[in-house]
């Protein structure tokens, strides 16, 4: 009489291909908490290539949360009442609009809005730089946005940043011109993305992200993660930053084409 074992998933991710790519993801997240901001938007991006972009957002949400709780007590001193008051209201439309559209949409169309979206990035940057050479430097005076344009530029970093966990671009449009003091402007992005990255803890669960299994790899990366914060942190005063940026940007044209390929191939 034979008995019959039921298959259990394993208690973390095994596949060695997940980890190829979450190693060099996670440790340019953590260079980007470290000083290099743009570093981290090829994250959620890289690990979407093996794993559906909502699940690879959801592993990563852990790990950014306790990096935020470090930044928050280091720059908690300063930041702007007034920019959290436009932004925060908006970032909340822009979560929920993310959780129904996860909802009512396959994974192979969030593949397609995610890679259309880390595209749309790229190409602005690049276009957007040039233009700014074109035209001359940008306006030198401090210049705050209407009230309006804080909650739309809240909104999209909150859509972005809960499907792709790339919610800075949006963010920095309407932050940048004001020409705020460094450590208030520091201040204010911690805070709110803190406060952004907890909001998105109710979409996961939700939509069922938070599985055991993700939440024993998100713990499984996190050394990795917090080391590799530091060494952004060490990294900054010896590099160019331009270089990274440089770099990061091209991995996330060819990802973002990849992405747009295999969310397309699922409608085949």
């Amino acid at each position: 009489m034979s008995s019959h074992v039921p298959h259990r998933s394993p208690p973390v991710i095994t596949d060695p291909l997940f980890y190829l790519l979450a190693i060099p993801a996670v440790t340019c997240l953590g260079l980007a908490k470290g000083g290099f901001a743009g570093l981290g938007m090829i994250a959620t991006p890289l690990l979407a290539l093996v794993v559906p972009p909502l699940e690879a957002a959801a592993i990563l949400l852990p790990i950014l949360i306790c990096q935020d709780l470090i930044s928050v007590w280091t720059y908690h001193r300063a930041w702007s009442a007034w920019n959290l008051k436009v932004l925060l209201p908006g970032s909340v439309l822009g979560v929920g609009a993310a959780w129904v559209f996860a909802i009512y949409l396959s994974n192979a169309a969030i593949a397609l809005t995610v890679g259309g979206i880390a595209l749309s990035f790229v190409l602005y940057t690049w276009l957007g730089t040039g233009l700014r050479a074109y035209l001359g430097r940008p306006p030198t005076k401090p210049q705050r946005p209407h009230p309006a344009l804080g909650v739309l530029w809240g909104a999209l970093s909150g859509f972005t940043s809960t499907l792709l966990q790339v919610g800075g671009p949006p963010f920095q449009i309407h932050m940048l011109p004001q020409r705020l003091d460094k450590f208030t402007l520091v201040g204010t992005t911690v805070i709110f993305f803190t406060i952004l990255n907890w909001m998105k803890v109710v979409p996961y669960l939700a939509l069922g992200q938070f599985s055991l299994r993700n939440l024993a790899t998100s713990a499984l990366l996190l050394p990795l993660a917090v080391a590799t914060n530091f060494l952004g942190i060490w990294l900054v005063r010896i590099t160019p930053t331009d270089r990274f940026y440089r770099i990061a940007y091209v991995l996330m044209f060819l990802i973002a084409i990849a992405l747009l390929w295999q969310g397309a191939r699922g409608f085949i």
